[in-house]
């Protein structure tokens, strides 16, 4: 059984796909044909119902609301955890987040960044949206006053001259001392309950051969990669791959339903 499977070309993406999709393990007679894309485009995609939509797809937790009726969360893929929330940050050292009139560059209006952004800093409302590897550029360039953000931006800020004014996921840990949902996989429900179950599985295996052997996925990683430094793409993965990823867990659960204000019932492959 083919499945299309959409994902990020990020290397927590990646590196937990790779083996997966390069026969390095036992796939129980499923095969993938996978496209990449944005965040904010892969969750537009999946907000509004198209022909062609992905079986399997990455997306942001912020949007699990939207979709619930007609997709739910695996247990495995997730990017959740402590000290790898997004970043803001400025050109301006005096910056400050009480600036109302800031003008704010996020990577997109249905990205968890924006909602954690808008749970932490409600009077930051002028907000565009960006390419998430633009957005150290836009704000190293004065388009916008601040900036957040995401993926391998959080860790080569500083090469563009920039200071960071808030960690949100530090933040986010202060006032909930819950693990911060970022990214996550999810299934199409109109499939078989096996079938659902199997590619939660397979996701599993996948990522813990990749935990077992880090080596054999950095070709695939860097060939899709924003940074090509391969310090900076071992930071993002040891950032956003973790224990959450192979298992939610209940912990991982509870994070999730504060965030959303869901219970996980609603939103978790059952």
């Amino acid at each position: 059984m083919t499945l299309n499977l959409s994902i990020s070309p990020c290397p927590n993406d990646t590196f937990m796909f790779d083996a997966l999709l390069h026969g390095r393990i036992d796939t129980e007679g499923l095969t993938f044909d996978v496209t990449f894309a944005d965040i904010e485009q892969l969750n537009s995609r999946l907000i509004v119902p198209q022909n062609g939509q992905p079986a399997v797809s990455k997306a942001s937790y912020a949007i699990l609301p939207l979709i619930a009726d007609r997709y739910c969360a695996l247990h495995s893929g997730s990017a959740l955890g402590r000290g790898n929330g997004p970043l803001l940050v400025t050109a301006d050292e005096e910056a400050s987040t009480d600036d109302c009139a800031m003008r704010i560059a996020i990577p997109g209006r249905h990205t968890t960044a924006n909602l954690l952004l808008e749970r932490l800093y409600p009077h930051l409302a002028d907000k565009r949206s960006y390419l998430f590897s633009d957005i150290p550029h836009v704000v190293a360039r004065g388009e916008c006053d601040a900036g957040v953000l995401i993926h391998e931006g959080r860790f080569v800020y500083k090469n563009y001259g920039l200071h960071l004014m808030a960690d949100l996921g530090v933040e986010w840990e202060k006032r909930t001392g819950l693990p911060l949902p970022l990214g996550v996989i999810v299934v199409d429900r109109t499939l078989p309950g096996q079938v659902q179950a199997t590619v939660d599985r397979v996701l599993r295996r996948s990522i813990e051969y990749a935990f077992a052997h880090p080596d054999e996925s950095l070709p695939f990683v860097r060939s899709h990669a924003q940074e090509l430094d391969e310090q900076v793409m071992r930071s993002h993965i040891d950032t956003f791959v973790n224990t959450y990823s192979t298992d939610l867990g209940e912990e991982g659960c509870r994070a999730v339903a504060r965030l959303l204000d869901m219970q996980p019932e609603t939103f978790l492959r059952s």
